[in-house]
């Protein structure tokens, strides 16, 4: 059987499920409409932002 979607040089084979509350997904929603990046990419930003930051 052949591969499902685009050839990439960063395949994301994990899966992490993560509850927020009403607030975060609105904030999350705001992030999205004003960036134009989808959901996963605005919470891959987020995390290499802080790894950024906390590997200074």
């Amino acid at each position: 059987m052949s591969p499902k979607g685009r050839p990439t040089n960063d395949p994301k084979t994990l899966n992490t499920r993560i509850r927020l509350s009403e607030e975060d997904v609105k904030r999350l929603q705001f992030c999205v409409e004003k960036t134009g990046m989808t959901k996963a990419e605005v919470i891959r930003s987020g995390i290499r932002e802080m790894y950024d930051r906390l590997k200074k």
